[in-house]
């Protein structure tokens, strides 16, 4: 349920300026523009508070858009242009009390699309989960982890205490990448018992040279609440390749060295 005070025009009415972060940045006008529309700073300061606040509530207006909710800009701008005027239609209660029923039919609006959401996921993660299971060479865990070997070795296997360098590319089920290693051109090293539980079962079922596919569902994952780019309740999917094992005796000198 985050980011769902955002889109409350409860919100914009008590935040004018924030709007500016809300949206990507928009081309400049030129110079000549700008000298040619104001006379003076305090004309452009004004002219900047009546666009910022603009573009917030656009933004805004968006944001409900995506779940169903509509409001008229033009009755808005009326609203803005009668109260600028001390000739506003509402009291203050009036304006506090419909804003306050607004932004309970917002947040509504917003919990059942989250929840629509969270349900379509779910159902593609497990007909997706139950699909891979299936296939030739993947093994599935008591935890629900599903691995596949792509290159096989033979050597040290890490344990849960062991730091380990790896290189790997994480996507989303629809294929979207959203972490690699690779990409980067830089293996990762860490603490296997520091990540996700997924990674920590998987790796250590690997010998440094191995790479293996996981599929990790959520709840081996970042579960209900997701991480950066990666959605709440994914089921993700990694390629990874185990690259070195540094014994947790080892990196803890190293560490004690560096302090």
């Amino acid at each position: 349920m985050k980011n769902i005070f955002k889109v409350s025009l409860l919100a914009a009415a008590v935040a004018l300026t924030v709007g500016c972060n809300e949206k990507e940045e928009q081309a400049a006008p030129t110079q000549e523009a700008a000298a040619a529309t104001f006379k003076d700073a305090n004309e452009k300061a004004a002219y900047a508070i009546g666009a910022s606040f603009s573009r917030y509530v656009s933004t805004t207006l968006e944001k409900q858009a995506e779940f169903g909710m509509a409001l008229d800009k033009e009755i808005i701008l009326q609203g803005i242009t009668d109260t600028l005027r001390d000739n506003s239609k509402l009291t203050d209660e009036e304006m506090i009390e419909t804003l306050k029923a607004y932004d309970t039919e917002v947040k509504a609006a917003a919990a059942k699309q989250q929840l629509e959401l969270t349900e379509k996921s779910a159902a593609e993660a497990k007909a997706f989960l139950e699909e891979n299971a299936k296939a030739e060479g993947v093994t599935v865990t008591d935890s629900g982890l599903q691995y596949s070997v792509i290159t096989k070795a033979e050597g040290q296997k890490p344990a849960a205490e062991d730091t380990v360098t790896v290189h790997y590319v994480g996507t989303l089920l629809d294929g979207t990448e959203f972490d690699s290693s690779v990409a980067r051109g830089e293996p990762a090293k860490f603490p296997l018992n520091r990540v996700i539980p997924g990674w920590t079962e998987g790796v250590q079922l690997m010998s440094v040279g191995e790479k293996y596919k996981f599929v990790i569902p959520a709840d081996l994952a970042y579960g209900e609440q997701g991480a950066g780019s990666i959605p709440p309740d994914a089921t993700l999917i990694f390629e990874v390749e185990l690259l070195g094992i540094e014994p947790k005796a080892d990196a803890d000198t190293k560490e004690e060295a560096a302090k």
